[in-house]
């Protein structure tokens, strides 16, 4: 059984439209989903979620059917989003004492070592902690509860390095139990290329790409070449993008081979260097 599955889900707004989104999350795995601003990927969790419905599709979550299932469902599901508030007048003990009376598999020493780990203060007020502290605050809350689905939305927007590397520690941590499954959405594609197994990019409602993440980088290449004057390059299977830079063409492959680099050098070009790309560099050159 899949930890989601989601089935040619759209949603219509009056200046948006979620068209057809389909995602499957193995058990067991970590998907990436990444975006530009507006794309759409706060509103994929949320139907993923049972918070707003979908207008068609069929979304499964953990084997239960999305909405009309969510309780049963979210007994097993911790859910981040960047605009989740905690109550601000009232303590991280507070909030951990709540938890712990509405969930059974709440571990009060998994919460010990993470308050620790954080540099939390049980006694402090919610209002009184920075932003990066309140992020930590609420992951704890839904990483001591030990729920089989992580659902993340832009979990390490606005923190510092450190913790947001903090953060990303223990999400992997989470995953030592080959049950549990991620899914986040972020900005950050250096996050996203550390600790995903699966990687979706999305843009204006649409899925636009998805693989595995070692796929990704090793399907993309940039070719720098030395070409004669008059030299035109023929069109190539694998090519996404080429620039002209005098004597120089940088060449961009989202299929690469040896056979492509091998075509290319019986056509009269040297080849200078090939590069292996950044997921970012990816994700930049596929919404482009």
């Amino acid at each position: 059984m899949n930890a989601i599955e989601c089935t040619n889900i759209s949603k219509s707004y009056p200046h948006f439209q979620l068209n057809e989104v389909n995602l499957v999350l193995p058990r067991g795995q970590v998907m990436g989903f990444v975006g530009p601003n507006g794309a759409g990927k706060s509103t994929t969790l949320r139907v993923i979620m049972g918070l707003i419905q979908a207008d068609s599709g069929k979304v499964d979550v953990l084997g239960h059917a999305m909405p009309e299932e969510q309780i049963a469902a979210k007994w097993n599901i911790g859910f981040v989003s960047e605009d989740m508030r905690l109550h601000p007048g009232r303590t991280l003990a507070f909030h951990i004492n709540f938890m712990r009376s509405i969930f059974p598999n709440w571990d009060d020493a998994y919460a010990t070592d993470l308050i620790k780990r954080f540099e939390l203060l049980p006694q402090q007020k919610i209002k009184g902690l920075s932003h990066g502290q309140r992020v930590k605050a609420s992951l704890l809350l839904v990483f001591a509860r030990r729920p089989q689905l992580l659902v993340f939305d832009e979990p390490t927007t606005g923190l510092d390095p450190v913790a947001r590397k903090e953060i990303l520690h223990e999400m992997m941590q989470v995953m030592r139990d080959e049950s549990r499954s991620i899914l986040f959405s972020s900005h950050n594609t250096l996050d996203v290329e550390q600790i995903s197994d699966h990687i979706v990019f999305i843009k204006k409602g649409e899925i636009i790409a998805r693989n595995d993440k070692e796929s990704f980088l090793d399907g993309w290449r940039r070719l720098r070449l030395v070409v004669p004057d008059g030299y035109q390059l023929p069109n190539l299977q694998g090519v996404h993008e080429i620039q002209h830079l005098g004597h120089q063409i940088l060449l961009t492959s989202n299929n690469y081979t040896p056979a492509l680099a091998e075509k290319i050098k019986a056509t009269g070009a040297c080849i200078r260097d090939i590069e292996r790309l950044s997921l970012e560099e990816i994700f930049i050159a596929t919404v482009q």
